[in-house]
C-alpha cells in the first residue's frame, strides 16, 4: 500500500498542533519529528506517537564531533524511534561510532535500535550552491553518491537523498540500503524551497523506500483529500 511509504512531517510549533494533525490523518503510519517540534516540546511528542502505535522518523540531523554525536545517538535510541538522521559530513569516525551508539543506547532500555540514516545533501541546495557556495569540486549527484557510500561503509542502514539522486544510489548501494526522499511534490503542488524534486510516483519508481511529503498535505485546504490524491497518483503508476 502506498500509504506505508509516506512519512508526514510534524512541522508545527506546538504539541497541541501536532496532536491535531495526527488525529486528522489517522491512516498515516509514519510521522517525522524534526527540529522545530522537538525543540518546542521535547521527547513527550515521541511518547504520544508511540502510544498511538505510530512509527517515528526522528529527524534531528546530528552533526558534531564523534564524542558529542555518540552521546546524542545513545540518548535518541532510548526513545524507541524507528529512523534517526545524522549528516554524512560528520565524517567516517563519527558515523561509525554513531552506529555503535544507537545499538548500545537501544539495548540499555530494551528497545530495537533505530535505523541510522545519513543526510547526503539537503534538498534545498542546487548544483550552483554546491559548486559556488560550498566549494565542493564534485558534481552534485556524484557528491550525494559519495556521501551515501561513506554512510554504507560506516555501517549505517541508509541515506536521505533527493528524488533526483535516488535511482543512482539504489543501483550502487543495493536493495537493502534504506533510501528516504524528502522534497517530493505531486504534479499539482507548488515546489516551495525544494530544488531537486520529483513526483511521488516517479520517486517510488526510481527506488525510494519512503517519501517525506509535507506541505502538499499539511498546507492543503483539505488534507485528507490531498493525501488521497497522492496515494491514487502513486498507485496509478
Amino acid at each position: 500500500m502506498s500509504i506505508k511509504k509516506i512519512i508526514v512531517p510534524l512541522d508545527v510549533p506546538t504539541e497541541t498542533a501536532a496532536i491535531a494533525l495526527i488525529e486528522e490523518l489517522p491512516e498515516i503510519i509514519w510521522w517525522k519529528v524534526g527540529l522545530e517540534l522537538f525543540v518546542s516540546c521535547g521527547p513527550q511528542i515521541l511518547s504520544i506517537l508511540k502510544q498511538r502505535q505510530k512509527r517515528i522518523f526522528l529527524d534531528l540531523k546530528f552533526h558534531d564531533i564523534p564524542n558529542t554525536v555518540v552521546g546524542a545517538c545513545q540518548s535518541a535510541a532510548r526513545y524507541g524511534v524507528d529512523l534517526l538522521t545524522i549528516h554524512a559530513t560528520a565524517g567516517r569516525t563519527a558515523l561509525a561510532k554513531a552506529q555503535e551508539a544507537v545499538v548500545e543506547g537501544a539495548k540499555a532500555t530494551g528497545q530495537n535500535p533505530p535505523k541510522l540514516i545519513a543526510i547526503t545533501i539537503l534538498t534545498s541546495l542546487t548544483s550552483r550552491d554546491v559548486a559556488f557556495d560550498l566549494k565542493i569540486p564534485l558534481e552534485l549527484p556524484e557528491y550525494a553518491l559519495q556521501m551515501a557510500l561513506l554512510a554504507q561503509e560506516s555501517g549505517l542502514s541508509g541515506a536521505v537523498c533527493s528524488p533526483q539522486e535516488v535511482e543512482q544510489l539504489r543501483r550502487v548501494c543495493g536493495d537493502d540500503f534504506v533510501l528516504v526522499c524528502p522534497g517530493v511534490r505531486p504534479s499539482w503542488a507548488e515546489p516551495g524551497d525544494q530544488k531537486r524534486s520529483l513526483t511521488p510516483a516517479q520517486a517510488i519508481k526510481a527506488g525510494a523506500d519512503y517519501l517525506v511529503i509535507g506541505r502538499p498535505i499539511t498546507a492543503a485546504a483539505d488534507r485528507r483529500e490531498a493525501l488521497k490524491r497522492i496515494c491514487q497518483e502513486i498507485e496509478k503508476d
